[in-house]
C-alpha cells in the first residue's frame, strides 16, 4: 500500500507567516519606491514650464501666467497641479507642484522651482531626494 506524502498544517501555517512577514517588509518599500517614481511627473511638469517662462521672457522681457503661456495646470499623469507666483512687475515667478492623489501622500509634499532655478520642497527628504 502507498503512502500518500502531503505538508502538516503547521508546515503550511510556517509558510503563511513568512510570506505575510516578507509582504509586510516588502509593502512600504514598494510603496516609497512608487512615490518616487510619480514624483517625476511632477518635476518634468515643473521644468517644462520653467522652459516655457524662460522663452516667454527672452521675447517679451517679462514672466506669464500659466494661462497665457497655453499650459494647463495639470501634469500629464495627473499627480500634480502646478501654480506660478508672479512678483516684481513679472520679473520674477515661482513655480508650486501640489500632489494629487494618490500622490498627496509623498513626504516631500509641494514642489517649488524659482525662476533663478532655486529648488525646493515643503517636506521632509525621507523617502530620498526631492529634486
Amino acid at each position: 500500500m502507498k503512502r500518500i506524502r502531503a505538508f502538516t498544517l503547521i508546515e503550511l501555517m510556517i509558510v503563511v507567516a513568512i510570506v505575510a512577514i516578507l509582504a509586510a517588509i516588502a509593502y512600504p518599500s514598494y510603496t516609497n519606491y512608487v512615490y518616487r517614481t510619480r514624483r517625476a511627473d511632477g518635476k518634468e511638469f515643473l521644468m517644462r514650464i520653467a522652459a516655457a517662462q524662460e522663452r516667454y521672457y527672452t521675447n517679451l522681457n517679462n514672466y506669464a501666467s500659466m494661462a497665457t503661456l497655453g499650459l494647463g495646470t495639470t501634469s500629464e499623469k495627473g499627480y500634480y497641479t502646478v501654480a506660478v507666483a508672479l512678483a516684481n512687475s513679472n520679473q520674477t515667478y515661482t513655480l508650486t507642484a501640489t500632489p494629487q492623489a494618490p500622490q498627496d501622500k509623498d513626504q516631500c509634499k509641494n514642489l517649488t522651482i524659482t525662476n533663478t532655478g532655486y529648488k525646493n520642497q515643503s517636506g521632509a527628504e525621507t523617502n530620498g531626494k526631492c529634486w
